[in-house]
C-alpha cells in the first residue's frame, strides 16, 4: 500500500498521521495547536464598521471588511498548516493525502495547497475530528478502504 499522510485539523488545531496499510493503525506524527483560532471577533478587538459618506448626495453607509479578523486568522493558520504538511509530506516520501476538517476550514485548507499536493490528495472529508483524542477513535470515523 502507497504511505498515506492523513490531516486531521480545524482553525484551533491541527494533526498529522501516517497509515501504511488500509486497515492499518493510524501513527501520530505530529501536531499544532492554535489557541487564537478559538477567539471570537469581539475577543480580537474587532467592532463594528466604520461609515462612510456617498461620494455624491447625502447618503452613508457602512465600509464593511472582505474577512473578519478570526477568518483572517483561520486564513493564516491555513497556510501554515499545508506548509508544514507539504514539508513532512515530501521528507516522510508519501504518495496520498488525505483530509480531514470541518467544511469551512477545509475550504481553507484546499485553497492553500500547491498543486502537487492537490493532486496528492485521495481523500476529503468534512468533518471535525480535531478534538479526538486516540487515533483509533479518529481511525473509527474514518473510511476503511483508505
Amino acid at each position: 500500500m502507497k504511505k498515506t499522510l492523513v490531516l486531521i485539523a480545524n482553525q484551533s488545531r491541527a494533526r498529522l498521521y501516517t497509515l501504511t496499510a488500509p486497515n492499518g493503525r493510524l501513527e501520530e506524527l505530529d501536531n499544532r495547536v492554535h489557541p487564537e483560532g478559538r477567539l471570537k471577533d469581539r475577543e480580537l478587538g474587532a467592532d463594528r464598521p466604520g461609515r462612510a459618506f456617498d461620494s455624491m448626495g447625502r447618503g452613508r453607509h457602512a465600509m464593511g471588511k472582505h474577512n473578519s479578523p478570526s477568518e483572517q486568522l483561520s486564513i493564516r493558520f491555513a497556510g501554515e498548516v499545508v506548509d508544514w504538511l507539504d514539508e513532512r509530506y515530501h521528507r516522510d516520501g508519501c504518495e496520498r493525502l488525505v483530509l480531514v476538517a470541518p467544511p469551512r476550514f477545509l475550504g481553507l485548507i484546499r485553497n492553500a495547497l500547491t498543486p502537487g499536493l492537490a493532486r496528492a490528495v485521495a481523500l476529503a472529508v468534512d468533518k471535525d475530528l480535531a478534538g479526538v483524542e486516540r487515533p483509533e477513535d479518529v481511525r473509527a470515523q474514518l473510511p476503511e478502504w483508505i
